[in-house]
């Protein structure tokens, strides 16, 4: 098969953004024959047709929907490339791809990258941040699929080379009516003959809350079990059940929704966060750089604090 140009892909993504050829054609000042001509071919070295032509205009076939995908990530990535070595001659040393657990991003992990990009001479650097569980955050940057990751310390980091970065405090999500609201502080155990509201299974925190059960010989009796932070208060909002969530993040919520936040006295509820990395002499600078930073924000913050 000869290899795909990448401006055959840009017309093929015009054509099916607009679902029309002539349409496309004028975007891309280019003849709509041309573009006939180009994904023909495509076609043909393909062995599979890519659209189908209905009353109301062009449609991908099923191969056609996959293709578009692909296309739509190379260019991006193509897209990348350009600005990214073009950006040198600015001075700009790179992108960098973080892969993030919900807590860190709830918390404090934006405010710190947001903070390292106002910096002058950063001005130009580019940081993608993707949401992960912990388990499949660790696998990526083990593969080389980013750069950093940030995720609880109690994460299986071997191979990795990581981090200090900062730490939180688990507590219980509760409405004002719920019997354990009259607590300020409580242990883990004192809220298992409740409903919770928890996260999927696969997170970090759904299977240290399970061990921790379990070591009191227990189980955790879960109501409802969503995907996010945000519908674990809104569920508790609607008092529906309790939850244990971080408590920094939960305090926000709490001015937002009816709900009180207390705080769990078990050791295991004061969590620490790491910045973890493959080889931190194989990061490209700006990479290193964001190490540096987010590694020294936790004694920056503690100074804002006390000044």
């Amino acid at each position: 098969m000869r290899d795909i140009d990448l401006k055959t892909l840009r017309l093929f993504v015009a054509v099916c953004d607009h679902r029309n050829m002539a349409r496309a054609a004028e975007e891309m000042h280019i003849e709509p024959s041309a573009i006939s001509k180009r994904i023909a071919q495509l076609e043909s070295d393909l062995a599979v047709p890519l659209l189908v032509r209905t009353r109301r205009g062009v449609q991908p076939t099923p191969a056609g929907i996959v293709l578009l995908e692909h296309a739509r990530n190379a260019l991006f990535t193509m897209e990348r490339i350009a600005n990214d070595v073009a950006g040198f001659k600015r001075g700009l040393v790179g992108s960098v791809t973080v892969c993030a657990s919900a807590s860190a991003i709830a918390e404090t992990l934006l405010d710190d990258i947001a903070s390292f990009l106002r910096q002058p001479e950063h001005e130009n650097v580019k940081v993608s941040v993707d949401e992960q569980i912990s388990l499949e955050l660790v696998r990526r940057v083990r593969d080389g699929e980013t750069s950093i990751g940030v995720c609880w310390d109690n994460a299986d980091l071997q191979g990795l080379m990581h981090r200090p970065y900062r730490h939180d405090h688990l507590a219980l999500a509760v409405h004002p009516g719920h019997p354990l609201a009259r607590h300020t502080s409580l242990s883990f155990e004192q809220t298992l003959d409740y409903e919770h509201v928890g996260l999927p299974p696969s997170t970090a925190v759904h299977t240290m809350l399970r061990r921790a059960a379990a070591a009191l010989g227990r189980n955790v009796s879960y109501r409802m079990i969503v995907s996010t932070l945000d519908a674990t208060f809104r569920v508790v909002a609607a008092n529906l059940g309790i939850s244990v969530v971080p408590a920094e993040v939960g305090r926000t919520y709490a001015r937002l929704f009816d709900m009180k936040i207390v705080a769990l006295t078990d050791s295991w509820a004061e969590r620490r966060f790491a910045v973890c990395f493959k080889d931190y002499e194989a990061l490209q600078p700006a990479a290193r750089r964001l190490v540096e930073h987010l590694t020294m924000c936790p004694a920056a913050r503690r100074r804002e604090n006390e000044s």
